[in-house]
This record gives C-alpha cells, structure tokens and sequence, in this order.
C-alpha cells in the first residue's frame, strides 16, 4: 500500500524549478513576487494538495493565531452566547478558537490556564468558575505578555481587561420594576458563593431599591442557594411560601431559579402575576417558554463575547497597549412579560 504523504514546499519548488523561498513568499502573496508567479505558485500547491503547517509557523514565532476561552461550562444559554459571539469576531480576523470548562471548579481552571499557556495562545478571555477566590494563575499571561480579558464573572480588583454589566444597577432595577407593579414583600432568591461578585452586587441593588422606596428587608425573604437544582431552588421557593407572610413578588438572579419559582407556586395554585410577581435573570430561552413568560433582565452576552474578542485583537494588532484596567460595561434593560404585568 502506498504511504500517504504530505506534500511540502520543497516539493512545489522541485515541480516548478523555484527556490523554495519564493515558494514560501508566493504562498503568502508577498509583495516583492510578482502576480504571475504567485497564481502558478497558488494553482500548483492546489493540485498537489499542498496544506500550510500553520503549527509549525506558529512554533517558529512563538505563538499561534488562537484566542484560548476558559468558561465554567458551555451548556448554559448564556455562555452559548457569549461563545458565539467570541467565535464570530475572532473568525472574521482569522483567528481559531479554543474553548475550555473549568466547571466552576478552582483547581481545574488553575489546570486549564497552564494547558492554554503551554499551547501558546494569542489571547484569553475568561469567565471565572465558581470556587475561585484567588486569581494569582493568571499572572503567567500577563507577565508574559499574552493580553487577558475577564468577562461577566471577573476579579474584582485586576491588572487587566474586564467586560462586565452593572449587575448592582440591574438588580435595583428589576426590584425596582416590582415595587413599580404594586408588590410589598418582593423576596430574593440567589446563590452564593465565596466570590460570585455578581450575585452579591445584584443583592445589593435588591436592597437599595427596598430602602429607596421604604420597604422593609425581611431576611426570611432572601434565600442563598449553594447550587441552582431543581430540588434545591424548590425547597426554597416552598419555604418562602410556607411562610406566615409570604411573598407577593419574587426576584430571581437568574432565569431558571426564577422558573422553577413559577412552577412551585402553579402547584400550590397561587396567581401569577396577581399573587405573585416574578422576574428573573439573563433572558435566558426559556424565560420565553414557560407559561406565563417571565420577566427578566437582559443580558447581553453575544455583545460581551464580541466586545472581549474585539479587545484581544486590538491589543495583539498595536504597538502601544491601552490601560490594561480598563472596564467594558454593557447595558442591561427590563423586559417585562407575563409574569410580573400587574399594570
């Protein structure tokens, strides 16, 4: 049987008698070749199957043309489009990209960002997992040179790009939209963590916009959640309305915790919104699914994706490096259906 080989430069060189420098150089439409022999050069290397070793460019100049995206995991909505948008925008400038799961584990992100350093990536854009309190593993990035975007759930203090919303503005205003639609005991459902910034920061825009508009803060009311189960977020949602004073409005900080709320109250026959207002977090699918549809704030991470893509391009294409503190801040807005329409 005959051995497969790939075809090399240094065969398009022996077929058409040229030297294999101004193989290479016509292969990549340099300037000093003329037009004439880059398209005898180009129709060559496609009839023989030439394929460009990119790899071995890539090792040669110490880096490749690959964005390296580290998220807790890809099978949430949310991620799915921030992904896209990463995707699209590095595409288009003919960049690859690699993704990776931490799933929200701290000791696999610190695994993780030494695989994607090893594979000499252009750039990283990363959204953190969980667990992770310290982020001292991404230091070998940006002392070396390797431009780090953070985005959504990023350090709160950090020598580097971050692309976020304003999660406190948009808790304040999906409380806000409550208190707006009549509710008096607006409850909270959230997870917690020991670093998840963004739910606290949402927690405490929930809290404002109870002060700011003389409401009381009933603790019995706030519920953190160590994960986002089914069974967990239905224990706490029949919790809140075993109570003697239950809730008459509901803010989720996130879509699917706000969805099995829904759920919980249909089946112990509570109104909804009439009884129970509800709004959740992300506008996620199936906020759009679940009847009634449920209010919620946008979360723009296809916006986010492509912002942070646009970010690692422009640091790898200039000379000189904008503040590397720099915050990207996306807007969120209220979008309300079903489910919390009392007016």
């Amino acid at each position: 049987m005959k051995k497969n080989t790939e075809v090399t430069i240094y065969d398009l060189a022996k077929k058409l008698n040229l030297a294999t420098s101004t193989i290479s150089r016509a292969l990549n439409s340099h300037h000093s070749i003329s037009q004439k022999t880059i398209d005898k050069v180009k129709k060559a290397a496609t009839e023989m199957g030439y394929r460009p070793n990119n790899l071995a460019a890539s090792l040669r100049n110490k880096k490749t043309k690959t964005i390296g995206v580290l998220l807790p995991t890809i099978a949430q909505p949310f991620l799915s489009a921030l992904i896209s948008g990463v995707e699209t925008t590095a595409q288009e400038a003919g960049y690859n990209v690699v993704i990776m799961q931490s799933h929200d584990s701290y000791e696999e992100e610190v695994n993780l960002t030494q695989s994607l350093y090893s594979s000499r990536v252009s750039g990283v854009i990363c959204c953190l997992a969980m667990e992770t309190s310290d982020t001292a593993h991404f230091k070998i990035f940006t002392d070396n040179n390797i431009p780090l975007v953070f985005v959504d759930r990023v350090p709160k203090h950090a020598d580097t790009y971050r692309v976020m919303i304003d999660n406190y503005a948009a808790g304040y205003k999906a409380t806000k939209h409550l208190i707006d639609q009549g509710c008096l005991k607006i409850a909270h459902i959230t997870r917690a963590s020991e670093f998840g910034n963004i739910y606290s920061e949402r927690k405490k825009g929930y809290l404002d916009a109870l002060k700011d508009n003389n409401l009381q803060i009933d603790a019995k009311l706030i519920v953190n959640l160590k994960s986002v189960s089914y069974e967990e977020t239905e224990t706490a949602a029949n919790k809140l309305f075993n109570l003697k004073n239950p809730p008459d409005g509901i803010f989720a900080a996130g879509d699917m915790m706000a969805i099995i709320a829904i759920q919980c109250a249909k089946k112990r026959g509570i109104k909804i919104p009439e009884e129970l207002a509800v709004i959740g977090f992300n506008n996620d699918p199936n906020s759009r699914i679940i009847e009634p549809n449920l209010s919620t704030i946008s979360h723009p991470a296809e916006k986010m994706g492509q912002a942070s893509s646009e970010i690692i391009l422009k640091n790898l294409e200039q000379s000189t490096k904008d503040d590397i503190r720099d915050i990207t801040v996306l807007n969120t807005e209220v979008l309300v259906r079903e489910s919390s329409k009392r007016k």
